[in-house]
């Protein structure tokens, strides 16, 4: 009997060891997401780059993420967590070294290339591994919008470690660099320490490339296309977009001001997903989620085009986190429930490589129109996109179970 309860004992503290796994992985591709963006100044003044140099940097980290993805998804099936966890920890600490002593834009390119190549093997194991360990794998939904609460706290807390490390402390942005980077390595500790869940049976590559022509896994990934480009392209102007509103009304700083309202657009997508994750049985009434988040997304847009002040601009800043929270995590859960757990990864590689397809080349057109003009006129084609979530979202329940 004390044999039977020591040995349940062990795998509850080994299930919570894998579940933090799970939820650091996340945080940290939160980490990869916005890093380039909090110190871009910083950057670009060390290096002696230029805005469109730094837009380079950024969009061949999300090209590689985009090519990663479809690989690493279908490596993780096949391979099982650990070492894909491990890979992305490690990589990811060494190209945030790599990035804090790089004295040369061409060295930061490479730098952003292994940013690329250690987030997206963290995503695939945090993505696929929460809905297996939360909740006891019967709510992929919920355990989704959850585990991705974490992504908000890194969005979050980010670029406030930068600030408190360079304008409290008064150190360089490669001290912030090399702080995150040690956080890596320790995260690589405890995944090291670690026991995972075994996935592998049935898979082959074969199967795992079939499974991207299914009809559920097909409208997932032409969702994650429009709602990755929504995502990316608000934590890439709205900063922008804030900065022309204080400015048009005379405010004093509003570079600093405009810095805080990105960081209400990820407290509010935090704050969002950790409510959902409170909702039970979230998967049976996910489509019906999705499609009133998209409704709302398409709001909070169009308030940001009309707004004529900071005030109506923030309002639709953090409606637009509020209701962008849900519809990432819920999109995976609820495809995830129509497919064994054995071809997540596989899934997830397919699906996310097409969102952030999105998400690399919609902001790049938003920049394009706004030249000459200004964000707030730009912000049309992500109204546009969001409008195609929205029909999108009314497919997502009528497809069911797929074999």
């Amino acid at each position: 009997l004390n044999s039977s309860i020591i040995t349940l004992s062990k795998r509850k503290i080994m299930k919570k060891s894998t579940a933090f796994v799970a939820l650091l992985s996340t945080f940290t591709v939160a980490i990869c997401f916005i890093i380039l963006g909090s110190i871009s100044s910083e950057l670009m003044a060390a290096l002696g780059i230029n805005e469109a140099q730094l837009g380079t940097l950024v969009m061949v980290a999300f090209l590689t993420m985009c090519i990663v993805q479809l690989f690493v998804g279908p490596m993780v099936d096949k391979f099982g967590y650990k070492p894909i966890a491990i890979a992305g920890f490690t990589i990811t600490g060494v190209s945030l070294l790599l990035l804090a002593v790089a004295p040369s834009f061409n060295i930061a390119l490479l730098a952003c290339i292994l940013l690329g190549f250690g987030a997206m093997p963290l995503n695939t194991v945090g993505n696929t591994l929460i809905p297996v360990v939360l909740f006891e794998g019967k709510d992929p939904a919920r355990a989704s919008n959850f585990g991705n609460g974490f992504f908000g706290l890194g969005y979050v807390l980010t670029p406030l470690i930068i600030v408190l490390i360079i304008k409290t402390m008064g150190l360089s942005y490669k001290v912030a660099l090399i702080f995150l980077a040690v956080l890596c390595f320790l995260f690589f500790i405890i995944a090291l320490t670690s026991s995972f869940p075994n996935l592998q049976v049935g898979f082959t590559f074969d199967k795992a490339s079939k499974v991207a022509l299914k009809p559920a896994v097909l409208i997932a990934a032409l969702a994650l296309f429009c709602y990755m480009a929504l995502e990316i392209s608000m934590g890439t102007w709205v900063k922008s977009l804030m900065q022309e509103l204080y400015g048009a009304s005379g405010i004093a700083d509003p570079a600093t001001k405009a810095g805080l309202v990105l960081s209400l657009f990820g407290v509010a997508m935090m704050i969002g997903r950790f409510i959902v994750s409170g909702v039970k049985n979230l998967t049976a009434m996910g489509p019906k989620l999705i499609t009133l988040a998209s409704l709302l997304a398409l709001i909070a847009i169009l308030l940001m085009i009309f707004a004529k002040g900071p005030a109506l601009g923030i309002l639709a800043v953090m409606l637009a986190g509020l209701a962008f929270a849900p519809i990432f995590p819920t999109i995976v859960g609820v495809t995830f429930a129509k497919f064994d757990p054995s071809l997540y990864g596989s899934i997830l590689g397919f699906v996310f490589s097409i969102g952030l397809l999105g998400g690399t080349l919609v902001p790049k057109f938003i920049g394009n129109v706004s030249v000459g003009s200004t964000v707030q006129q730009g912000l049309l084609i992500p109204a546009i996109m969001a409008a195609i979530l929205l029909i999108i979202s009314l497919f997502i329940g009528k497809i069911g179970k797929t074999n």
